[in-house]
């Protein structure tokens, strides 16, 4: 029995150093390429662990000459705006559903469910026709539409945990004199903070890591995000392998960072709502 545990035991550990390898090659093989010269990466060399003649030209270029830094800043605000938008906006629904019972509650959800799941290019086509008429390309207004990925997500995780703060917290505060208000963000709001952290968090990503509506409603390369400028690193005739691994690694740093220093805010958020006590 004991040789029998010992087996699976190293059979489990195998498949999860296969996964773990599966899962952190790309990202290294993009690492290392991103050293490489243009002659290394298309001749013998392409598949060399280590770099024959390592440069950090592909750096040097995305850095300075392909604006890939002004890139990283429109991101960055797009992002950053977009999450303390829908985080507010997700809150204020998700309490509601959870706290008030009316007619057609689970159809609701299932609808928020249901909008998450359609193709952006269904949105994406009146969302430009609108932002033409307004006179809203090639603007930050990028940050509204953004609502479409990220809002159906946020409002499915919060419900799940607005349903596990027992309803004795926010009576107690009723009668102690607190408005509706009061009670959310003051009882309710830290209570659920893990929660709120891990959405906040989601969102970011997402709003980081989108491309279609960028790339449609923003023609001009001023206001162009990451993913978009990061398409644009090619020629007539090939696309430049060495300056997209290069750019890759200079803006996955900062979703890394974030995900590393907040792992154990993340994973207590997502699984804190899924115990029902």
């Amino acid at each position: 029995m004991d040789q029998q545990n010992g087996k699976l035991k190293a059979l489990g550990i195998a498949v999860i150093v296969a996964f773990l390898f599966a899962m952190v090659f790309p990202f290294l093989w993009i690492f290392i390429t991103s050293f490489k010269t243009t002659g290394e990466i298309y001749g013998a060399g392409a598949f060399n662990i280590i770099p024959e003649n390592p440069t950090l030209n592909n750096y040097t270029t995305v850095l300075f000459e392909k604006g890939i830094m002004n890139a990283i800043k429109n991101s960055f605000i797009v992002a950053s705006v977009t999450t303390i938008y829908i985080i507010f906006v997700a809150t204020l629904s998700a309490y509601a559903i959870s706290r008030f019972e009316f007619r057609g509650k689970n159809v609701l959800l299932g609808l928020i469910l249901a909008v998450s799941m359609f193709p952006q290019m269904i949105v994406t086509g009146p969302v430009y026709n609108l932002f033409m008429d307004l006179g809203w390309t090639n603007s930050y207004m990028i940050v509204l539409p953004y609502s479409t990925i990220t809002l159906p997500t946020a409002v499915w995780i919060l419900v799940t945990h607005f349903n596990q703060i027992p309803l004795a917290l926010e009576e107690s505060a009723k009668i102690d004199g607190a408005s509706p208000l009061q009670t959310l963000f003051r009882i309710v709001f830290p209570l659920a903070a893990p929660g709120v952290f891990t959405t906040a968090i989601i969102v970011f990503i997402a709003a980081w890591n989108e491309f279609l509506l960028t790339i449609t409603l923003n023609a001009d390369r001023a206001y162009h995000t990451v993913p978009v400028a990061i398409s644009f690193l090619r020629t007539q005739f090939e696309i430049l392998w060495g300056q997209v691994t290069a750019a890759t690694t200079i803006v996955t740093i900062p979703t890394l960072i974030i995900v590393l220093l907040f792992q154990k805010q993340i994973v207590a958020g997502l699984t804190s709502g899924g115990v029902k006590e």
